[in-house]
C-alpha cells in the first residue's frame, strides 16, 4: 500500500513538472513571437524537466519498465527466475544507494547557487531531485527484493 502511495505521489509530481515544462516551453515560444523577451522560461524548462524525468524514472524502476536486457529472465522460471530478479535488483539497490549517499553531497554543495534569471530561487531545489529520485528508488528495489524472496520462500518460484 506505502509502494503504490508513493508511486502515485512520484507520478503526479512528474505530471506536474512536466506539465510546467510544456507551459514554460509554450510561454518562450509565444513571447518570442511577440518580441518579447521573457528569460526565465528557459532555466524553468530545463529545470521542471529534469524534475520530470527523475520522478519518472523512479516510477518505472518500481513498475520494472526500465531499460534492462531481459533474454535470460524470459528463458528461466520458478526459483532461478526468481534468483535472478534478486541479483538485478540488488545490484541496482547497491548503484541507487550511492547515488543518494553522493546526491547529498551534490546537494549541500550547490544548495546555495542561484539561478541566473531567477536569482532569488536556489538551485538546491533542482538539485533536490537527485536524492528524491534515488531514495525512492531504493525503497522500491528493497520491496521487489523482499517481494522475489517470499515468492522463494512460499514455493511459488517453483513451476
Amino acid at each position: 500500500m506505502f509502494i503504490k502511495q508513493l508511486e502515485k505521489i512520484q507520478l503526479s509530481l512528474g505530471i506536474i513538472f512536466l506539465s510546467i515544462f510544456f507551459i514554460a516551453v509554450l510561454v518562450q515560444v509565444v513571447t518570442r513571437y511577440l518580441g518579447i523577451s521573457v528569460i526565465w522560461t528557459e532555466e524553468v524548462a530545463n529545470y521542471s524537466f529534469i524534475w520530470a524525468v527523475f520522478m519518472g524514472a523512479a516510477v518505472m524502476v518500481n513498475r520494472k519498465d526500465h531499460f534492462n536486457f531481459d533474454y535470460l529472465s524470459k528463458k528461466l522460471k520458478g526459483k532461478a527466475k526468481q534468483s535472478l530478479s534478486i541479483v538485478t535488483d540488488s545490484i541496482l539497490l547497491v548503484f541507487c544507494s550511492g547515488l543518494f549517499i553522493y546526491s547529498l553531497t551534490a546537494l549541500t554543495s550547490f544548495w546555495n547557487y542561484n539561478w541566473v534569471s531567477l536569482p532569488m530561487i536556489k538551485m538546491g531545489y533542482v538539485w533536490l531531485s537527485l536524492p528524491v529520485m534515488s531514495i525512492t528508488m531504493v525503497i522500491y528495489l528493497f520491496a521487489h527484493i523482499v517481494t522475489s524472496v517470499k515468492k522463494i520462500a512460499a514455493g511459488e518460484g517453483n513451476e
